[in-house]
């Protein structure tokens, strides 16, 4: 996450996001336990909001992007991984029907509802007929008392109100798990592999703050 045009991405990093051995072993553990089973390697795949790219670099596809405009978001990137240095508003270097996964985690609250706006609009024309947008970030509903100790956030949304500011916009909702995730690698739970492979799979979530959805455009957009 790093897309807000109002703070220095390079200082955030050095306060509120910093380098955590821990954030690549519970990333490895996601794909591992959850993505691997919905991304197919001839997937074209791209990450809005890449930070560390810690989710992209665990990607295996035949074609995966990462944009964020941290100025040295590319020094993470992994070898094979395209990096793009820019803002997840502006996607005109995409072609269109050319994604099949889309991924943001942590990135729609930092940036406004308008800006969310344009950017939806834009992933309408890029993904393909097959192409999805799965977001990940903090549910609201269960973090409110938390949600503004980050000084970058300027979006509210809770699983309820972004899965109706997506149907506004003209997108299919297709999955909704309220409580998927902690809402940091600084929570209580351990970042063991075999222990994130079982709480992804119970049905009650203890300490889950964060939500995932997943939507694709409803009807495509003249192309």
């Amino acid at each position: 996450m790093t897309d807000n045009q109002s703070f220095s991405a390079g200082n955030y990093h050095e306060s509120r996001l910093k380098t955590d051995p821990r954030r690549g072993q519970v990333w490895a553990s996601l794909w591992r336990f959850f993505f691997t089973h919905r991304i197919q390697p001839d997937y074209t795949v791209i990450d809005l909001g890449a930070g560390y790219g810690d989710f992209i670099n665990h990607v295996r596809a035949q074609r995966r992007i990462a944009i964020d405009q941290w100025q040295e978001m590319p020094e993470h990137i992994q070898e094979g991984v395209e990096s793009v240095v820019g803002s997840i508003t502006d996607l005109g270097f995409l072609n269109n029907d050319s994604i099949d996964y889309a991924f943001a985690s942590n990135i729609f609250e930092h940036i406004s509802k308008s800006d969310l706006e344009g950017t939806l609009n834009q992933l309408s024309m890029k993904l393909s007929l097959r192409g999805t947008l799965t977001i990940l970030q903090p549910n609201y509903r269960y973090c409110y008392r938390e949600y503004f100790d980050d000084y970058t956030h300027v979006s509210i949304y809770s699983h309820i109100s972004l899965c109706d500011f997506l149907a506004a916009n003209g997108w299919e909702v297709l999955e909704v798990q309220p409580r998927f995730l902690p809402l940091t690698i600084k929570s209580r739970l351990p970042s063991w592999p075999f222990l994130i492979g079982i709480y992804l799979r119970l049905p009650f979530k203890p300490l889950g703050k964060q939500m995932l959805i997943v939507a694709r455009p409803l009807k495509p957009l003249p192309r």
